[in-house]
Formats: structure tokens, sequence, C-alpha cells
């Protein structure tokens, strides 16, 4: 299995293995160990009861019949071990999914297979319990193993680099936690406590998950390190390592396999978690440690320590904050830590060919004003079917009269208090959504660039939910407030971070990935402390337009009315960006400078979106790309015929999302991935043609 890129990882293992690697392996070991024994009783002393650290002492060398003890051995060991086993089998398959692909970049969840072992599980767990319960591992490796070979596929199989690496596991990720979150939305009796479980948590109450997983992790780890050498190999050059007898394509897809088999492994017990699998490979590898009879054991000990220090610091605030998931935390040490691996990434890729993926078409298939005309006739006959259609079908006549003024009461009640305000919402967030997607895809100059994927969706949606949850003091029209300042404080540590590098389109794009996901950890861990129910939870994380009214209209409008003109006279400049940062500067265009108005624009445009109807995703990068194969390079035709694409694809998915599955609704947001994802398939797969083709 030749997998994505070929040059980030260093192409020869370690060259000076002598004294001084041997001391640091040595060293790096025993301060492990120490680090994991110290964090390992330090858990073992937090939680709701407080427990001293010489009962802790005393139950495990001298366990008597007292209520203490019992909790430690029956409950808090358990929890302790599980984190120590998951944490050194995530770290040990972030080392082998690095070799395998030679990407700094890859780990259980940049390639998917967190989220797709999450949807076979809950797959599992609702259509064939009696199996799930029994055969838990087997679910999850499929839906990991699927998942990554979707990934691998779409990012241009061999040629991927990371940034498409990121982008594809990413895109993969949205649409499979689409899926998840129907799934678990429509059998919410069913799937009562998952959100937590979803999250990532080590949370035990026996024995029974250490004695399932233990035996596999204790085996791939083993299987790892006896064929260390082999793997040592992977990182040589193809010619070379066949030279010497090895067979590379078994080799990679046997470390692969095992790679994803420790993933699932923990995914089954303790849920998808994050990072570890990218920060505790690097953190050893710092130390100058990359043969991999040093590299794996060191990884899967510090692995251990980073996995149940999160769960510890989790539980130090259980009292204040309630349970907090581990997976959460980790996901917040980990965005910093993938912020500086994209730094260090950037050196060796920045202005190569990959800053730009040409993923969408260039063709004109019509004149633009037909396709101006046809859209408006689409939105304005998706938007007539959505007043028509609820729980009560009201007469298209009636819909008429009531727009005119006239019509019977109770139409009158139900068209212009819940219907028209809520069917304008989810239309004026859409244009909002679709015209900053078009904006970022042009101020990143990558075409899979997306208010979601660069982070200020999910940092808006912070910023909405810190006010809502932990203010609720202020009154409801300081929601958009925080959804602004939540958007652009994200926008702003993207921006920041890139600077340095003339807001570089990789560095922006993967640090943005990085933002993203720390902002959705904060999202779970505020929904989580507010101890909010699950519906609502997964609905505001999608994005809904459920009961939103007048008050989401009036400030949804005069946003756009002050920012579209705003982008319309950005056009000309923006046009300029798409011919690379060297030959704009050439004809006078300052390409700092209009990357950051257009990035500014396109936050302000998200954040209020967010605001209005919650992390919505997708819109911002279909519209965008179905506009631009219809009319071609024109920025400025682009925005108009996104904004008009935009405001039917999110009326369209609330509509449906009404009707579907009356009387219960799935949120606009789940709905616009589901119809969004064959389209993007389609763009990710035509894309990564193009790359082959190269």
């Amino acid at each position: 299995m030749g997998i994505f890129n070929r040059n980030l990882i260093p192409s020869q293992p370690e060259q000076a293995a002598g004294t001084g690697t041997g001391l640091r392996t040595t060293g790096m070991l025993l301060l492990g160990l120490a680090a994991v024994l110290g964090i390992s009783f330090i858990s073992l002393t937090q939680g709701l009861a407080h427990i001293s650290l010489t009962t802790v002492l005393q139950a495990i060398t001298a366990p008597q019949d007292l209520p203490d003890h019992h909790l430690i051995r029956g409950v808090r060991m358990p929890r302790t071990v599980i984190g120590l086993l998951s944490g050194a089998a995530l770290a040990a398959a972030g080392v082998l999914m690095q070799t395998v692909t030679r990407n700094p970049l890859a780990s259980e969840s940049t390639l998917g297979v967190n989220a797709g072992a999450y949807l076979a599980v809950v797959c599992g767990m609702l259509f064939w319990p009696v199996m799930q319960g029994h055969y838990s591992l087997l679910f999850a490796v499929i839906g990991g193993t699927a998942a990554a070979l979707a990934v691998h596929a779409l990012a241009g199989g061999s040629k991927g680099t990371p940034l498409r690496i990121a982008l594809s596991g990413m895109i993969v990720t949205l649409i499979l936690s689409s899926v998840t979150s129907a799934l678990v939305l429509l059998n919410e009796q069913t799937t009562q406590g998952i959100f937590l479980w979803g999250s990532g948590s080590l949370v035990q109450n026996d024995w029974d998950g250490v004695v399932f997983a233990w035996p596999w992790v204790a085996a791939g780890l083993l299987a790892a390190m006896l064929f260390s050498r082999q793997l040592d190999m992977l990182l040589l050059s193809e010619d070379t390592a066949r030279s010497l007898g090895q067979r590379v394509g078994l080799a990679r897809s046997a470390a692969m396999a095992a790679a994803v088999l420790l993933a699932c492994v923990t995914v089954s017990v303790v849920g998808p978690i994050g990072f570890i699998g990218l920060v505790a490979p690097h953190l050893v590898r710092l130390t100058g440690i990359t043969k991999h009879a040093g590299l794996v054991p060191l990884a899967a000990v510090w692995g251990a320590a980073l996995l149940t220090g999160a769960d510890t610091i989790a539980r130090i605030f259980v009292n204040s904050y309630g349970e907090l998931p581990a997976g959460a935390i980790t996901a917040m040490i980990g965005g910093p830590w993938l912020i500086w691996l994209a730094m260090r990434v950037s050196r060796r890729i920045e202005g190569g060919p990959t800053t730009s993926m040409a993923a969408g078409g260039r063709l004109r298939w019509g004149a633009f004003r037909l396709w101006v005309v046809l859209f408006s006739l689409l939105l304005l006959a998706v938007w007539t079917l959505s007043l028509m259609s609820g729980t009560l079908q009201i007469p298209f006549t009636e819909v008429i009269a009531v727009l005119s003024g006239g019509g019977e009461e109770m139409y009158r009640q139900i068209l212009l208090e819940f219907r028209l305000p809520r069917l304008l919402t989810a239309g004026l967030a859409g244009i909002a959504l679709a015209v900053s997607g078009s904006l970022l895809q042009s101020a990143v100059r990558n075409p899979l660039g997306d208010p979601h994927i660069v982070g200020v969706t999910s940092g808006a949606g912070a910023g909405a939910l810190f006010l809502m949850i932990l203010l609720p003091q202020l009154p409801a029209s300081w929601v958009p407030v925080g959804a602004v300042i939540g958007g652009i404080a994200a926008a702003a540590l993207v921006y920041a971070v890139s600077w340095k590098r003339g807001l570089n389109p990789t560095i922006l794009t993967l640090v943005g990935i990085a933002v993203a996901a720390a902002s959705a950890a904060l999202i779970n861990l505020m929904i989580i402390h507010a101890k909010l129910a699950v519906a609502p939870a997964l609905a505001w994380m999608a994005g809904s337009t459920y009961g939103r009214g007048w008050a989401e209209v009036l400030q949804l409008a005069p946003a756009l009315v002050l920012l579209l003109p705003l982008a319309w006279w950005l056009g000309r400049r923006v046009d300029l960006l798409a011919f690379g940062d060297e030959s704009a500067a050439g004809v006078g265009l300052h390409v700092r400078n209009t990357r950051l108005y257009t990035g500014i624009i396109a936050v302000l445009l998200a954040s209020i979106a967010a605001a209005s109807v919650g992390s919505v995703g997708f819109i911002g990068l279909l519209a965008p790309h179905a506009a631009r194969l219809l009319t071609g390079s024109n920025h400025r035709q682009n925005m108009v015929l996104a904004a008009l694409i935009g405001g039917v694809l999110l009326a369209a998915a609330d509509w449906v999302g009404r009707i579907v599955i009356m009387p219960k609704e799935l949120p606009a947001g789940i709905v616009t991935a589901l119809l969004g994802a064959p389209y993007l398939l389609f763009l990710m797969w035509r894309s990564s043609r193009t790359t082959k083709m190269k």
C-alpha cells in the first residue's frame, strides 16, 4: 500500500546511533516511566471523592474491606489502566502511520480512523446490538479501515501532500460525524449517554475494558518492536529498501493494518480520542530518536502519560464543572501542537506545487445571467415549498395570500411567526456562509478552504455558546456579539501564526484545522458542563434553524447589506490573487493586505451566520465550487452565484430536515453534510486524479 507523501520524515534512519543516542533513549525512557508512575498515582486520588495518596498506597499494597479501597481498586484503577493502555496504543499507532505515510501530520485523527470506527460502533449499537456487544472491535476496525482508505484515495494516493491529507481527513471526518450525529438524534433513547463517550471518555465501572483491550494493545506494541528494523527501512527510498530485501508493499500494508487495529481498540473501549498519536511520536523525535526500536516504546510510554495526564486534569475540575471527557482535553493540548508542527512542515513545502490545489473545474457551462435566473427561480421554488410544508400543509394560494397581506388568521400566524422567519434565517445564513467560503478560498488560494475548515465557524460557535452558558445573565442580543468575537479571535490566531510566512495558503489551512479542533473541543466542554441534553447539543454543533425567529433575521440582514457590497468591491483584487503572490505583487497588488481584508469580511459573515444557525459546515465549501464550475474564475460572478446556491442549499436542507422524518427533525447542518457528501467526494476524487496525472 503506497500511501501519501514520501518527503517529510527524514529519508534515512538515524545516523549517529552511538552512545549519545543510547543515553537519550535511556533518559527519555526513565523520564517517561517516572511521569507515568507519578501521573497514575495522582489520577487515583482525583474524583468526586477526595482520597489521599496514603489511602491509595494502602489500597494497592494492603487492600481492606473499606469503601475507599473498593472505589480505588474497582473504579479508579481500571480507569487509570485503560488510560495507560489507550495512550500507548494511540501513540504507537501514530508512529506507524507517520512511518508508512512518511508524513508528520498522519495520526488516527487526521486519517479519519477515529471517525470511521466511531460511526461503525454506533451503527452496531443501533442495528446489530447483540453482535456489537460481542464484536465491538470488529465493527471499529471495519469502520476505521474504510475511513483510512477513503482518506488515502481522496488525498491523491502516493502523491498526497500533508495539506491534502489533513483536508481529506477533516472532510471525511465531517461527513462521517454528520452521519453519526443523525443516527444518534434519530435514536436518542437507544443512544443515551453516548455524547460523553463520543467525546473520548475513560470512565470505567469495572475491569472488563482493560481485560478486553490489553492483549490487543500488547500484541500490537510487541509486533511493532519486533519488526522495528523493517519499519526503519520504510524510511529509505523504495529502491534502496527493495535492494536490501524489503517487501515494501507488504511491509506498509502490515504496518498500517497494525496502526488501524491499535487505534480501533481504543475507540471500541473509550471512544474516539485524538491528537495523542500526533503529539507523542513528535515529542520523542524532538530528542533525535528516530529508530523504531526506541521510538515505538518511548512514544507508547509518553502517550500513556499524556492521555492519563489529560484525564487527570479533567477530573481535577470534576466538582466544579462535572465529568469532562479526556478527548476534549487532548484536543485542547493537541491544537497548539498541530500549529507548531504545521510551521515546521512549512519549511519543507512552502512554495511547492501543493500550495494551491485545483479541485474545481474551469469550464463555463453557460451564460452567467442564465445561471443567475435559473438559481433565482430555484431559490424561489425551494422557499415556496418550505413555506407550504410541515406538520400542517398550507396551500400555495394561502401562502400567496398571506404574503400579500391577507389570508386566514391561522395560516398568517403559522407563516409569519414561525415558518417565514425560520426560512429567511436559513436563506440569509446560507448566503453569508457561501460568500464567506468564496472569499476564504480566494484569500488562502485553496479551493478546499471553508469557514468551518479554517476554524472560523467553530470559533464563532464557541464564542456564542460561551455567552449562552457561562454568562446567562446577558440578554440574547449579546449572542451574535459573542459569535463575532469568537470568530474573529479564531481567525486572528490563524492569521497571526501565518503572517510571518506571508499568509502561506498551506500554513493558513493547517493552522485553521488546529484552531477548529481546539474550538470544537471547547464547545464539547461547555456543552457537558452545562449538562445539555444530547439532541440540542448535537443540533447546536451540527447547525440548526429550529426555533429561529425575526431576531435572527434582523441580525443577519443588516450584516449582509453592509458586507456584501464590500465583498463585491474587492472583486478585481481577489481575482489577482489567483495568479500567485509574485505575479499579483508584480502588477501592484499588496498581497498580504488583500488577503487580510478579504479574510476579515469572510470572518464577519461566517461568525454572524454561526450566531444565528450554529456550526453549519459544507455550505461555504460546496456553493463556491459549484459557482466556479459554472461560471469560471471571475470573483464577482462567483460570489453572486455562490450566494444564490448557498441560499438554496441551506433553505433546502432546513426543508428536508423538517419533512423527511416528521414529527422529528434533522438539523439543517447534518442534512447539508449528507446532501453535499456525494458532490464533495466527487470533487476530491477528481482533484486526486488531477494530482496523479501531474
